[in-house]
């Protein structure tokens, strides 16, 4: 069959077009997105803007469009922590479904934790031992951890990259103080969920995905062999060393270089902070980038669902 899964997120609409079967690998057809950046369009309520609603139902529609065009036989259409924040949530909601046709499922912070794990477990394997994940959206930071596809900490705290540069970094470039305070905010907010991932046992495998962590690790990684496939790795230190010099440039010639796309240059620099916050926090010397994420999991978990005589994510 042909699924399309819908990602309404706090930086894009992004739908991605697949055939997929019950116990079978998933194999992309197509991949669309558009750059809406939701976070621009909060007010200081925390509504989002009528300007912003009306740029996500041209981003759904438009990814309706496409949907047909690629003979879609389902659209699952998730919408995660930008839209379920909102304080006028459920009007954008609805405006979203009519937009759409069809229902709207809305996650939750520990259920995008949950679908992305699920997501990276199926990519690195059984083999792989314990994984420790981390996924930076644009509003929410998520993490999970375990031995096995469900994990035994899943947890989602409001660190996004999109959040933390409206919140802590509105000047372009934003300076050395702006990001301190950034980092000090980060330390508090992650405390609770370090104090819980760190009495786990040890994982094999700590593994970071989401374009905002592929981005960094495309500027600052490496590429290694191994599990029987090439992958991409970032380091603490190089992410740390990286951090002073994209807060020094404006987001302009960000996306001059390698990895940084336009729509990623404004967020760049929170990313980094709050990921290297993290890593440091859960002793992370080095993250494997998975290329599986959140849109893959909604996609396993469906497809399993068949399988099982369910429905739905």
């Amino acid at each position: 069959m042909r699924l399309g899964i819908l990602d309404i997120g706090s930086n894009t609409v992004h739908l991605l077009a697949a055939d997929a079967r019950p116990g079978g690998r998933p194999l992309a057809t197509t991949s669309d997105r558009t750059v809406v950046r939701l976070m621009r369009y909060l007010t200081p309520e925390g509504a989002i803007s009528e300007e912003g609603v009306q740029a996500l139902e041209a981003a759904v529609t438009r990814a309706r469009e496409i949907a047909v065009t690629e003979r879609v036989e389902t659209l699952l259409a998730t919408a995660t922590s930008a839209v379920r924040e909102a304080l006028n949530g459920e009007e954008v909601i609805a405006r979203i479904e009519a937009a759409l046709g069809q229902p709207l499922q809305v996650l939750t912070g520990v259920e995008e934790a949950e679908l992305t794990f699920l997501a990276v477990r199926r990519w690195f394997g059984w083999d792989a031992g314990r994984i420790l994940l981390l996924d930076i959206g644009g509003g929410s930071f998520e993490f999970a951890a375990g031995g096995d596809e469900v994990p035994e900490v899943a947890a989602s705290v409001p660190l996004g990259a999109g959040r933390m540069t409206v919140q802590f970094l509105p000047e372009d470039p934003p300076g050395e103080d702006a990001v301190e305070h950034l980092r000090a905010h980060a330390i508090e907010v992650l405390a609770p969920v370090a104090e819980k991932l760190n009495a786990l046992p040890d994982p094999d495998h700590m593994v970071g995905s989401s374009k905002a962590i592929r981005s960094l690790a495309n500027l600052a990684g490496r590429e290694v062999s191994g599990l029987g496939f090439d992958r991409t790795v970032l380091s603490r230190s190089s992410l740390k060393s990286w951090i002073p010099r994209l807060a020094r440039i404006p987001a302009v010639a960000r996306q001059e270089l390698p990895g940084i796309t336009p729509d990623r240059t404004f967020q760049i620099v929170a990313a980094a902070v709050v990921l290297h916050t993290a890593m440091k926090m859960l002793d992370i010397d080095e993250l494997e980038v998975s290329p599986w994420a959140l849109r893959e999991g909604v996609l396993l978990r469906y497809t399993e669902s068949l399988s099982w005589g369910g429905v739905g994510i």
